[in-house]
């Protein structure tokens, strides 16, 4: 393949994931409060370490890169434990976190997969379903204008987000392919277009921006080490691996490329340096981005130096905060209006991966019912269980540790200790569901 043609299919695979980049931080950033040039500077890092970390994907060495087409973003399983820790512990200790999280990844890489059946998908499906709930409120709180803003609620703001859902609604309804891929990008850039025209851009962070800046390590602050922190992120950092799990079969199986656990392992122990080199440098923990393997299948091409020269382009971004602060001009409502829609689609993504679970296993059921029911609890009503002791609330006073751990101690009792009896309802159901994907993969 010729050079033109690789940054071609390379510039593609970089608009892709270009939305779901840019949104984290500015969700971020704007619900810790962030001034316009921490803001810049916030997103300028972020695009950075998505092509760091994708790079020490795409490579295959020794100990790091499983040599996948693969690309890395910042999960958004982890939005809503990093707005809480920031809010309640301080930037220090998101940053804290995030690197402790990718040590425990590194050194837990080799043996990771003995420990990915304490995680099967009514575990994981019940941790993000847990998130993509939280996460609801504050597309809600943006579609009205922020949370505190004084405009807050007004029919411009709603207009403006409801705008923005209709295009992005209309976009995925009548188009396909890679512009269906991009609906969320194009909404954002047409409805802040629109927004424009209104007179509710300020495009004096972009003027105030420079064209090239110098990264450097603890912009926000050094880090704290706080041990609750720390569970929460290494709790998403675990749901990551096994999404990412995922992710590494479906390309092994498009690429026809077998993998055995050490290629798993290598890229585990990268995913884990993304996280811990992000830390340093103030931004996210890194993971796959699967909508980047539906661009993969849908051009066929499937050669690591299109997601090489990918990285390359996201790292170079990351240097330039004059492209960094054009995403910062995005009204907030505009903003929340897709969040809508992709957070929505994190609830989906958790229910799509528990239904099959809970329709074959009455087990499984009141596992999720239970660890969904009382991790959303929490998240709502944080304060519920602030009269136990400070070495047991570190379990119980965040939502998603509390639904996590509960799901997985459920898990034990229900599916993994002593025999269990079996309802022929769902042993019925199970073969229905058998014979429909024999059915589907003949």
């Amino acid at each position: 393949m010729n050079n033109a043609k690789a940054t071609t299919l390379g510039i593609q695979h970089l608009l892709a994931m270009y939305a779901g980049a840019i949104l984290v931080p500015l969700i971020i950033g704007g619900a810790l409060g962030f001034d316009s040039s921490q803001m810049t500077y916030l997103v300028a890092i972020d695009i950075m370490m998505c092509g760091i970390a994708t790079l020490l994907q795409v490579m295959r060495g020794k100990a790091f890169g499983i040599g996948l087409p693969v690309v890395l973003g910042c999960t958004f399983t982890a939005v809503f434990p990093i707005i809480a820790i920031g809010t309640d512990k301080g930037i220090g200790a998101i940053y804290g976190a995030v690197i402790a999280s990718g040590i425990i990844v590194v050194l837990i890489s080799g043996f990771f997969g003995k420990l990915v059946k304490f995680f099967p998908p009514v575990v994981t499906g019940s941790v993000v379903t847990i998130i993509g709930i939280s996460l609801i409120p504050v597309a809600i709180n943006n579609m009205g204008g922020g949370q505190g803003a004084e405009d807050f609620g007004s029919a411009s703001n709603i207009a403006l987000a409801m705008t923005t859902l209709v295009i992005i609604l209309l976009i995925y309804r009548f188009t396909t392919g890679f512009t269906r891929a991009i609906s969320i990008l194009l909404g954002l850039v047409i409805s802040t277009v629109i927004a424009a025209f209104m007179g509710k851009v300020d495009f004096s962070p972009v003027t105030d921006a420079s064209w090239f800046h110098m990264v450097q390590p603890f912009y926000f602050g050094m880090p704290t080490f706080d041990i609750g922190a720390i569970i929460t992120m290494t709790l998403v950092a675990m749901v990551s691996l096994v999404e990412s799990s995922g992710v590494y079969f479906a390309l092994s199986d498009i690429t026809k490329q077998k993998l055995e656990s050490k290629d798993l392992a290598r890229g585990y122990r990268s995913e884990g340096l993304a996280s811990i080199i992000g830390g340093i440098f103030n931004a996210f923990p890194y993971t796959t981005f699967s909508q980047n393997v539906g661009l993969l299948k849908m051009t066929g091409v499937k050669e690591r130096k299109v997601i090489f020269i990918t990285g390359i382009m996201l790292v170079a971004l990351g240097f330039l905060p004059k492209v960094a602060a054009l995403t910062t001009i995005i009204p907030t409502a505009v903003l929340g209006g897709a969040m809508l829609a992709m957070f929505g689609m994190v609830v989906t993504q958790g229910i799509t991966m528990l239904a099959p679970e809970i329709s074959l296993s009455p087990e499984n059921a009141m596992v999720a019912a239970i660890a969904v029911g009382l991790g959303a609890g929490v998240v709502f009503v944080p304060d519920i269980f602030a009269v136990l002791p400070e070495g047991i609330s570190i379990l119980t006073s965040n939502g998603i540790v509390c639904g996590s751990v509960t799901a997985i101690v459920l898990n034990i009792v229900f599916n993994m200790i002593g025999s269990k009896k079996v309802d022929p309802m769902y042993t019925e159901a199970k073969e229905a569901v058998d014979v429909a994907k024999v059915a589907e993969v003949k």
